[in-house]
């Protein structure tokens, strides 16, 4: 029975973590939009709720239970100290691979390493985890290294079962700072979190919760865990940690209730609605019941009672972080974000496989209860008796891969298709507006400005950098004709009509056995020389022969960032600097119709606006 629930239980995580690799791929490949739900209202979805802050939160159990055994010398704990210890470094690393899935620029996070910035609390977030992560895999490498018998290993076990104390200080300091460092994210947008659970007290409220989440997510792997190896229930310790954390959830709720009335919010609690009705689950499912069940006694001592308790104080606590990081904003910002089922998979199968690095390391190790929780394993599997499991493993983990490719959506296979978008002309001026596609995005741009940084006799080459025959500059909006899409800048049927009347199709197609085609046309410089000023500054031709224009919004980025990041030296990395998109990107614009010059803004003069 034991073998038959544990292989039904494994095989059921495998899946989800084929299915989670699965979606991973499509995710770095098509990127966020196509494979979420999140969209630029609302960037910061289920990921961040609750694989970093939930994440975070439930692995709190680490420095609680250290903290319980080495400062506080409460000795009866320790059985349960490596369990804690290793579920918080799998929480931690389960944050951090979670955390790849959320950035848009997962490879760009060893920015934080060495571009500081000490006023953020994310930054603070960030070195906390990097470093109390590290704290913990020194804490918990005493278990895996005392089972071997080699010299250098036994040295290395020593010397860190001499600085365990000092770890575990560090470690309980670590993890206090960014436990409550996660609230002061949500400080800077009053904005957009409800009220009821907007508060200057926010980094408070996520320790104190982290606190009880941290000692009912104990509880709850110790009971999993004895019912999935049928071991025995450790009830005894288990109901003194229940005991401790229903004192908790009332202070929680007292401290979380006054703050709502000094702030007078409180009787907004009744107002119903939304965000009311939302509250009122999360402080039913958080707090209130689970607090009562462990609050008496008789309740507290049975098994299941102790279970139900902890599952809701675990699954509310994190729900309350889920909230926080995007539920509660929703009825004041009019978002209407639900969670794909992408997303759920992708964080349930980051949980599953730490879990089963979980049961790997309980099966194999001194973990708990004196020994490893499937006997006869007291050293590592040989390849014979391990053959059966990894093919069970594999079978499920492509099963599920294969599962979640097929339900995919299209977008997540083949991404988005890139729809053909005209641009307009830009109204000339002293001032003008690039908004080629008139999403009122664009940018403000002082055309008088950057003309008179630039040097030398032919100012306007240095930025037109390819001209029509017979004009001086050529508005970037004649090439660049589609907001997306490279379009053709050679107008076949125009050669045709001008060339009739000498030798026609020759003039270009000189060899009539070649293909008429591009490359094997006359060069296009041979007879347009000019058509590329001397003064260019950005020759994007590698051929005299001229084929596709890249798309406006590539050309406008592939000139400004240029000159840009010239201008500042190199280091578009620093802030603020000439590279940066908020440079140009500082704010809404709405372009004027260059046909109807009176609907222009203010600072364009009415002399100067023109079609370009």
């Amino acid at each position: 029975m034991k073998m038959k629930r544990l292989k039904t239980v494994k095989s059921i995580l495998w899946a989800l973590v084929g299915a989670a690799f699965a979606i991973a791929v499509f995710r770095f490949w098509r990127g966020l939009g196509p494979t979420t739900a999140l969209t630029d209202l609302t960037p910061w979805g289920f990921w961040i709720g609750f694989d970093v802050m939930g994440g975070v939160a439930l692995a709190a159990g680490g420095f609680v239970v250290a903290a319980t055994v080495y400062v506080f010398h409460l000795e009866r704990y320790r059985p349960i100290l490596r369990p804690a210890v290793l579920t918080a470094f799998l929480g931690y690393a389960a944050v951090v691979v979670g955390l790849m899935f959320d950035l848009g620029l997962p490879w760009s996070i060893w920015h934080m390493i060495v571009f500081w910035n000490p006023h953020s609390p994310l930054f603070e977030v960030g070195w906390c985890v990097m470093l109390y992560l590290t704290v913990l895999l020194l804490e918990f490498l005493p278990v895996i290294l005392e089972m071997s018998k080699h010299p250098v290993v036994a040295a290395v076990h020593h010397t860190l079962h001499k600085f365990t104390v000092p770890l575990v200080i560090l470690g309980i300091m670590l993890s206090s700072l960014h436990q409550s460092s996660l609230g002061s994210l949500f400080l800077i947008m009053p904005h957009r979190l409800d009220p009821l659970w907007y508060t200057p007290i926010l980094p408070i409220l996520f320790f104190i919760s982290a606190v009880a989440l941290g000692l009912m997510m104990v509880t709850t792997e110790s009971l999993f865990s004895a019912w999935l190896y049928e071991e025995e229930y450790e009830l005894d310790l288990l109901q003194g940690l229940g005991r401790v954390a229903a004192g908790v959830l009332w202070f929680y709720l007292a401290v979380r209730l006054g703050d709502l009335a000094y702030r007078g919010t409180l009787p907004h609690v009744l107002d119903g609605g939304y965000g009311p009705t939302l509250f009122l689950i999360e402080i039913l499912v958080s707090v209130i019941i689970p607090a009562t069940l462990l609050t008496i006694p008789a309740t507290r001592k049975r098994m299941k009672t102790l279970a139900i308790a902890a599952g809701m104080t675990v699954f509310g606590m994190v729900f309350y972080r889920i909230d926080v990081g995007g539920l509660a904003m929703i009825e004041t910002t009019g978002t209407r974000y639900i969670p794909s089922w992408t997303e759920l998979t992708v964080s349930f199968g980051i949980v599953a496989g730490a879990a089963l690095v979980f049961f790997w390391i309980a099966e194999h190790f001194h973990l708990m209860h004196g020994g490893p929780m499937v006997k006869g394993r007291e050293t590592l599997p040989d390849i014979k008796t391990f053959r059966p499991r990894l093919i069970r493993g594999a079978v499920m983990f492509v099963g599920g891969a294969a599962l979640a490719t097929a339900l995919l959506p299209g977008t997540a296979l083949d991404g988005y298709p890139v729809v053909a978008q005209t641009v307009h002309r830009t109204g000339y001026g002293d001032v003008m507006i690039l908004d080629g596609n008139r999403n009122d995005k664009g940018v403000r741009f002082d055309h008088k400005a950057h003309a008179d940084i630039v040097e030398g006799t032919d100012k306007c080459a240095y930025c037109h950098h390819m001209v029509k025959p017979g004009a001086q500059a050529t508005g970037c909006a004649e090439c660049h004709t589609d907001e997306h899409l490279p379009t053709s800048i050679f107008n076949h049927r125009l050669h045709q009509d001008l060339l009739a009347q000498g030798p026609g199709c020759l003039t270009c197609h000189e060899d009539t056995t070649k293909p008429k085609d591009l490359e094997h046309s006359k060069p296009c410089l041979d007879c347009h020389d000019s058509m590329i000023p001397a003064g260019a500054a950005f020759k994007p031709l590698a051929a005299p022969s001229i084929g596709l224009a890249p798309g406006y919004m590539d050309a406008m980025h592939g000139l400004c960032l240029r000159c840009h990041t010239e201008q500042d030296g190199g280091h578009s990395t620093d802030a603020p600097t000439l590279a940066r998109c908020s440079t140009c990107h500082s704010e809404a614009v709405k372009a004027f119709d260059p046909m109807h010059p009176d609907k222009r803004l203010p600072d364009v003069k009415k002399d100067d606006a023109k079609a370009d």
